[in-house]
């Protein structure tokens, strides 16, 4: 039993090595233009970078649907929901997962908010936030900022689930309060 978990960790951290190099796509930098995008939702709507014009845009890459990380994550979102609309924000998150996969994990966790499918990865790649492991593709935890206008305000490329949508909310105070916005 132990050589099975030892053979299971090497494979994760082969994983995680060729992750980190099989990142696909430049990141946007921050005052720069973000990509546009036009993926289907949970409810397989579509949602296009243009229609949130106007707003602050939360535009968070994640994973896996209902895994744990990404349900901390996504589950935070929904709890400062209120606050993020308040200050103009809206909230999209992104997975290479398809609609219907979003649909249960949105459905199973009440989350309010859009849940977009990047089947083809191809989102994910012109946000730098494509992993391609060959066998599957995955999206890095990423967040971008985007503000009224539709460029990259700021980039979270290290991602702390439990506190990151405080992190964003602190950030978009100091950036609509601060004179910025």
């Amino acid at each position: 039993m132990k050589w099975l978990a030892a053979v299971v960790a090497l494979i994760v951290l082969a994983a995680l090595f060729v992750a980190r190099a099989a990142r696909a796509g430049e990141l946007p930098r921050a005052g720069q233009p973000a990509p546009e995008f036009s993926l289907p939702d949970q409810h397989n709507r579509m949602h296009a970078l243009k229609d949130y014009r106007g707003s602050w845009l939360v535009l968070y890459f994640y994973p896996r649907d209902d895994t744990p990380g990404c349900t901390e994550e996504a589950c935070a979102f929904r709890d400062d929901l209120n606050q993020l609309t308040e200050m103009g924000a809206r909230v999209l998150g992104v997975s290479v997962d398809d609609s219907a996969s979003h649909a249960g994990f949105a459905n199973k966790y009440h989350l309010p908010f859009p849940l977009l499918a990047d089947r083809s990865g191809e989102v994910a790649a012109s946000y730098g936030a494509l992993m391609n492991l060959r066998i599957m593709k995955l999206a890095r935890r990423f967040t971008f900022l985007i503000d009224p206008q539709g460029n990259i305000g700021k980039l979270y490329l290290n991602v702390e689930t439990s506190r990151h949508s405080q992190e964003i909310i602190e950030d978009l105070k100091e950036l609509t309060l601060g004179g910025k916005s």
